[in-house]
């Protein structure tokens, strides 16, 4: 579940295309008051710029408490001390231009720049949208820190192999410097919402801008949108296809637990026992379960498309988080900064080495 509150999820995240694709698992209409935050179709651009990005982030001066003579004196500190604030010229912090006790998102150099969502995510797509390729979903979180937009097609996609799918254009940036301004190309099972490597030998493409006063700003033109777009279909229904095609026996399916969620220690070589062996069991439980019976998986049982789908799918739903961590915060974080493409590859890795050695 996300950290969010639910009053937050439904009224600073927007849903598209919910008359082909159902709605969100946090929506509540008792939070959305007279303006729903799903939509039948695609979202438009005006209600982004409107409801999520109205607002603009500013660069303000950080001062700091220096000690003071009592003529030089502003303040006392906590002790009971003169003190002083002294700006310095090397940091600046970013918060809402116009909130003058809200959040500061970060403290950063003076060379940092904050991407207004605006300018960076909405007029970078607005230009590409036509009846092909429109805005899918949008959302402001962590109180304005992390924005994204999605660019989508309305109907999804099925391989020959019964996978549908939906091929994706992400624009994300943050305020708080845990992420650069990122475009690139992710997809989508329709069954939910993994984000799939589309070539587990390579990354998919994607284009990153540091917030610094040196980017610019380029523009997409709406070719290079649709080439991302549906190379990035090609490119996952042929990975879909060979997956499928990849027999997996009973015994390299545990083979690949064995391996996968081993049950030693790796140092020692000493079979885990107390609570290392109960998270062990668990996380082995839980993915013969997405194996076996979860829709997600299961029809593609015996075969690597349905490895790599289990793995995927306890990564982004099931495993277990830290206390206090945020599941909607994290999987859009690892969406953008490469780390499920990253576990897909390994995962394919893992099981190539216990299919080569069976």
């Amino acid at each position: 579940m996300s950290k969010e509150s639910l009053a937050t999820l439904n009224t600073n995240t927007l849903i598209g295309h919910t008359d082909r694709r159902g709605r969100a698992w946090h929506y509540k209409s008792e939070f959305q008051g007279e303006r729903p935050n799903h939509y039948p179709g695609a979202i438009p651009v005006a209600d982004v710029r409107e409801r999520l990005f109205n607002w603009r982030a500013a660069a303000r001066p950080v001062a700091v408490e220096r000690p003071a003579t009592e003529a030089e004196a502003t303040h006392l500190d906590a002790a009971g001390n003169p003190v002083r604030w002294v700006v310095d010229p090397r940091r600046r912090a970013i918060v809402r231009e116009e909130d003058h006790e809200g959040t500061v998102f970060g403290v950063f150099s003076a060379d940092y720049v904050p991407h207004q969502y605006g300018e960076w995510l909405l007029e970078n797509v607005e230009h590409i949208l036509d009846d092909d390729l429109s805005i899918a979903s949008a959302g402001v979180l962590r109180e304005g820190a992390v924005a994204w937009v999605e660019v989508s097609v309305p109907d999804a996609l099925r391989t020959p192999e019964g996978v549908q799918f939906r091929p994706n254009l992400l624009a994300t940036t943050t305020l708080d410097g845990t992420l650069a301004t990122t475009y690139k190309r992710t997809v989508t099972d329709v069954v939910c919402d993994n984000t799939r490597n589309v070539a587990l030998a390579e990354r998919g493409p994607q284009a990153k801008f540091r917030h610094s006063r040196h980017e610019k700003l380029g523009l997409l033109s709406a070719r290079q949108a649709l080439e991302v777009v549906y190379t990035t279909a090609d490119a996952f229904a042929a990975e879909v296809a060979r997956l499928c095609a990849v027999p997996v026996s009973e015994a390299q399916w545990s083979g690949f637990l064995d391996v996968w969620v081993p049950a030693t220690d790796p140092q020692s070589g000493d079979k885990l026992t107390g609570p290392r062996k109960a998270v062990v069991d668990r996380r082995r439980s839980e993915l013969e379960d997405l194996y076996r019976t979860d829709e997600r998986a299961a029809p593609w049982r015996g075969t690597a498309h349905a490895v790599v789908a289990a793995v995927n799918t306890h990564e982004h739903h099931v495993r277990a988080l830290a206390p206090g961590a945020d599941r909607l915060q994290s999987n859009m974080r690892k969406m953008v900064n490469g780390a499920f493409e990253e576990l897909d590859v390994r995962a394919w890795r893992t099981l190539e080495g216990v299919l080569q050695g069976s």
